[in-house]
C-alpha cells in the first residue's frame, strides 16, 4: 500500500500547497504550505502543521493563540500537488482575529466581515505590528506613513534606522531612561519595516537569539568569523 505522504508529487515543489475548509460548514479559512514533514506531523497527530515560508520553520497552528485546527480529511488534487483539508477550528483561522483569512474584497480593498477575537496579546505586540507592516505595503501612501516610508525606496527606509540607532544612543549618552524607551521603539518600528521589505519574519530574529543561547558570546563571535 502507498504511503500517504507518497502520493504527493514532491518532484514539483518541496511545498505542498494546502487549502483548509471549516468542516461544519465548508467555508474556506485559509491557504498554506506544508513540506513532508509538516505532513506527517498532521497524518499522525490530526493537528494541523504547516511550514511557514517567513518563519522558515514548521509550525503547529495556534501555537501562539491556542486556535488550533483539528483536520478530519485530507483529500489530495487530481495532479498529486494541491491538498485539501476538512477540520474544526478553535477560535479563528487568521492572526487578524477574523474567522477566515479570505475578509477583504479584491475590488474594493473593503472587508466583508469584522473581527471576532482581539489576538493582539496571543501573538505579542511585535508580530502584530510586523503583520500590520505587511499589510500596509500596499495601502494608500497618502494615508498610511508606513506605506509612504516603503514608497520612497530602501534609501530612506535604512537612513531611518541609522537615524533612529543614533537618536537612540544619543539618549543613553544623557542617561534619559524616558527618551531611551521611545527611541528604542522608534527603532524597532524601523528595523519592522525593513525586515518586513524583505520578508524577514521577527520569528527568524527569535529563532537566531534562540540558538545563540546554546553558545558563549565569545564562541558565537568566533564562529562569525571563521
Amino acid at each position: 500500500m502507498i504511503n500517504a505522504v507518497d502520493r504527493v508529487d514532491w518532484e514539483k515543489s518541496e511545498l505542498l500547497p494546502v487549502i483548509v475548509q471549516e468542516a461544519s460548514t465548508n467555508e474556506i479559512l485559509m491557504m498554506a504550505y506544508m513540506n513532508k514533514e509538516a505532513l506527517e506531523l498532521s497524518l499522525s497527530t490530526k493537528i494541523a502543521h504547516y511550514f511557514s515560508r517567513s518563519k522558515q520553520r514548521i509550525w503547529k497552528k495556534g501555537e501562539s493563540s491556542g486556535h488550533t485546527q483539528t483536520i478530519h480529511s485530507f483529500s489530495i488534487d487530481c495532479d498529486n500537488d494541491t491538498l485539501l483539508i476538512k477540520v474544526t477550528q478553535e477560535g479563528v483561522a487568521c492572526h487578524t482575529g477574523h474567522k477566515s483569512c479570505f475578509f477583504t474584497e479584491l475590488e474594493s480593498g473593503e472587508a466583508n466581515s469584522a473581527v471576532e477575537v482581539d489576538t493582539t496579546a496571543a501573538y505579542g505586540v511585535i508580530d502584530t505590528l510586523y503583520h500590520t507592516i505587511q499589510e500596509r505595503k500596499l495601502a494608500d501612501p497618502a494615508t498610511s506613513w508606513t506605506a509612504k516610508l516603503i514608497s520612497k525606496g530602501d534609501n530612506t527606509i535604512l537612513k531611518k534606522v541609522v537615524e533612529e540607532a543614533g537618536e537612540f544612543s544619543f539618549a543613553y549618552k544623557d542617561n534619559d531612561e524616558a527618551e531611551m524607551i521611545y527611541e528604542a521603539a522608534d527603532l524597532t518600528y524601523h528595523m519592522l519595516v525593513a525586515l518586513a521589505v524583505k520578508n524577514i519574519s521577527p520569528d527568524r530574529i527569535k529563532q537566531e537569539l534562540a540558538r545563540r543561547f546554546d553558545m558563549s558570546g565569545i564562541a558565537e563571535k568566533n564562529a562569525r568569523e571563521d
